[in-house]
């Protein structure tokens, strides 16, 4: 396993992309800008770090060449899903996919809470000489809690957090390390970290 060698064609432009967390009625959402040589490994990485996981799960891109029927999934491949084809995400070109203004994917993190998110290009930029990219531009909504237990154990933990009276309400602020704002997101904030360091960290040391 190894990561491919990153296409230097397109080192002075950037994708500008809108995440956003789908099936939540509080919009959860991020503005991202990231360099368009990058692969779907790397932007799983600015995903992560400017919506606020900690990519403790195994993440998936779903989506559809132009005119195309069949779904292509990019994340990790795994053997206990061979029913699939999974590519590679660092051996995937963002610009293999993301051929025009508008594409979208699917993001899926996490398939035992199943968070999915919708990822859409908006845009296609010349990069800004001396700005350092992966960039968070905008946003709303803070991170939901790491194995929640999916949309209804989200709304649960909610529900008991702003509740004082809430029988699990001491208990849940125990679980997350403190009060939980929902509408706390600053992007200024974030900060992302070295695609190919984490891909060390997550391969590299296995075992």
């Amino acid at each position: 396993m190894k990561m491919s060698e990153k296409r230097s064609y397109h080192y002075k432009h950037v994708y500008q992309f809108k995440i956003a967390l789908n099936d939540i009625e509080t919009a959860i959402w991020r503005r991202i800008q990231v360099p368009a040589r990058y692969s779907f490994w790397d932007l799983h990485v600015a995903i992560q770090d400017a919506m606020g996981w900690q990519d403790y799960h195994l993440h998936q891109f779903e989506m559809k060449r132009p005119h195309a029927h069949s779904v292509t999934y990019i994340g990790i491949p795994d053997e206990e899903f061979d029913d699939i084809e999974i590519l590679s995400g660092w051996d995937v070109a963002l610009s293999r996919y993301f051929t025009h203004l508008g594409t979208s994917a699917l993001y899926r993190y996490d398939f035992g809470d199943n968070w999915e998110h919708s990822v859409l290009l908006e845009g296609e930029l010349i990069a800004e000489p001396g700005l350092k990219y992966p960039i968070c531009l905008a946003g709303a909504g803070k991170c939901l809690p790491e194995d929640c237990g999916g949309t209804s154990g989200y709304f649960e933990f909610l529900e008991a957090v702003a509740n004082p009276l809430h029988p699990e309400h001491a208990h849940m602020l125990e679980w997350y390390g403190g009060p939980y704002n929902v509408n706390e997101f600053d992007p200024q904030q974030v900060r992302f970290d070295n695609p190919q360091k984490r891909w060390k960290i997550a391969f590299q040391q296995q075992g």
